[in-house]
């Protein structure tokens, strides 16, 4: 479940003419104890530079001093949940894929109450009117509840519009004629910049979602090389860099996350407990960890559904992997307080 701070300062982005507007902020440069790994690429374009805080290492940062009590409060006693189902359509994360000549559509806002129009980026949108929706299934493709993310990927031109609580716009015939969303991002896939501070995304914490995304393909060629997108309850009403946005006002405690915040697995912890496409995560997790992008049920991590992720998935039944095994790192900036 979807959580928002309620906020006078619930914003969204603005597609092309608030982004543009906007004054950008890039991501700056740490230094790498390594050359860059190759970085995972979708629809023939690289998710973000390789210098990207997603696709950066941290198995070589310091732990983070309140480390302890933030893993205690929410993580501990709450096993990994692969959310990526297999036979099950409406589990996971779609992303759709458009090719560079993708008709615009219109897009609205204002969703069940929630619209954060101020934060989002305008129409048009590259989003194609059958796009796949979370949540959704062949039988029913318009979700009525749930996150309802919509990703989308524009080829030739590498940039990602990204949806929160999306809905088609039918007129009287049941065309669709536009897409009406509580907030939308879009990203070019070539830069570092950020989205202003403050304003939040598809993601409450103000980040693009589909480089946390895990992927069949890429889990099953033996490595990833990006922090992977994950959940918990309740975040403090804070951030850090790269994240823009705070969670919920009056989560003030020490033992909370702030957006942004990345998690890994402990260098100890046994690997070779899991074999293929688990051990891959494993290792994902202890190299490039994890990023607390929105507030949800603990220790869900995403990705697309797909069949094949089955052998994973009965191997982290057999064998949990408690989220005791994890420890929060030293942020790269500081701790922005809302």
């Amino acid at each position: 479940m979807r959580l928002r701070p309620v906020s006078s300062l619930a914003l969204t982005l603005s597609l092309v003419a608030a982004a543009t507007a906007s004054s950008p902020v890039l991501a700056d440069v740490v230094p790498q104890r390594e050359r860059p790994a190759p970085v995972h690429a979708v629809g023939g374009c690289e998710l973000f530079p390789a210098d990207n805080p997603w696709n950066r290492r941290i198995d070589g940062r310091p732990r983070w001093k309140h480390s302890a009590a933030i893993v205690a409060r929410q993580a501990a006693g709450h096993d990994l949940h692969l959310d990526l189902g297999t036979t099950e359509e409406y589990y996971g994360i779609p992303v759709n894929v458009v090719d560079a000549d993708q008709p615009l559509l219109p897009l609205r806002f204002g969703v069940d109450g929630e619209d954060y129009r101020d934060e989002s980026d305008r129409g048009p949108v590259f989003v194609p009117a059958d796009a796949a929706i979370e949540g959704a299934s062949t039988r029913d493709p318009d979700p009525g509840t749930g996150d309802r993310h919509v990703i989308t990927l524009r080829r030739g031109t590498c940039d990602l519009v990204e949806l929160y609580a999306a809905e088609r716009v039918r007129d009287a015939s049941g065309r669709v004629v536009a897409w009406r969303a509580a907030s939308a991002a879009r990203w070019d896939l070539s830069s570092n910049r950020l989205r202003p501070a403050g304003w939040t995304s598809a993601d409450a914490a103000g980040l693009p979602i589909l480089p946390g995304l895990l992927s069949w393909e890429e889990a099953a060629s033996g490595r990833i090389t990006h922090a992977l997108r994950f959940t918990l309850p309740s975040a403090r009403h804070a951030y850090t860099w790269p994240a823009r946005h705070c969670g919920p006002a009056g989560n003030t405690a020490r033992d909370l996350p702030a957006y942004g915040m990345r998690f890994r697995l402990r260098s100890s912890f046994p690997a070779r407990r899991y074999t293929g496409v688990a051990r891959t995560i494993v290792v994902a997790m202890k190299r490039y960890g994890l990023v607390y992008a929105d507030q949800g049920s603990s220790m869900f991590v995403t990705g697309t559904a797909d069949p094949r992720w089955a052998d994973a998935l009965d191997q982290f039944r057999e064998r949990p992997l408690d989220g005791r095994a994890l420890e929060v790192v030293k942020p790269w900036r500081r701790i922005v307080t809302c």
